[in-house]
């Protein structure tokens, strides 16, 4: 393993419950990136999603897939502390088959494009060879610090 959870926990800014990544197995810088999610039954959406039938949701696994690839951009910056990765778009996302508790993701984003705050990546999620999801995740990189600037008064209501 190249990088366990507190390795992770260094670069990305999440934290449980929704850090979806529990290790890095592979990386080439600007390239491509290998991460791990170890589907347990003690996850919490599983007690809703579904009972007796547990099944992770797909936009969980679309999610593991963008924290693998945000780790790795987020490691070639150099004040990542002060920055977010936000989604724009998603395309082409198919589910090919259930993850399920006792289920091992492997997750293997490639980058297709970077430049000028906005990236583009190719990602696929497997459970032993078996694909289970993939998708074209597109992320724009913005300033923590703008991000957090108070909210305009919300406008008056509509008549």
């Amino acid at each position: 393993m190249l990088l366990d959870v507190n390795a992770i926990q260094k670069i990305l800014p999440h934290r449980y419950p929704f850090l979806l990544i529990d290790g890095i197995e592979e990386m080439e810088r600007w390239k491509r990136i290998v991460g791990i999610k170890n589907v347990t039954i003690n996850e919490g959406y599983f007690q809703g999603h579904f009972p007796g039938k547990p099944i992770m949701p797909g936009v969980l696994i679309i999610e593991s897939m963008a924290q693998t690839g945000g780790l790795l951009l987020l490691q070639e910056v150099p004040d990542r502390e002060k920055k977010l990765l936000y989604f724009v778009a998603i395309d082409g996302a198919r589910f090919r088959r259930p993850v399920v508790p006792g289920d091992q993701l492997r997750l293997e984003m490639h980058v297709l494009a970077w430049r000028n705050g906005f990236c583009k990546l190719q990602g696929r999620a497997t459970v032993q060879d078996e694909m289970a999801a993939e998708a074209t995740l597109m992320c724009k990189m913005v300033d923590l610090e703008t991000e957090n600037a108070p909210a305009a008064e919300p406008a008056g209501k509509a008549r």
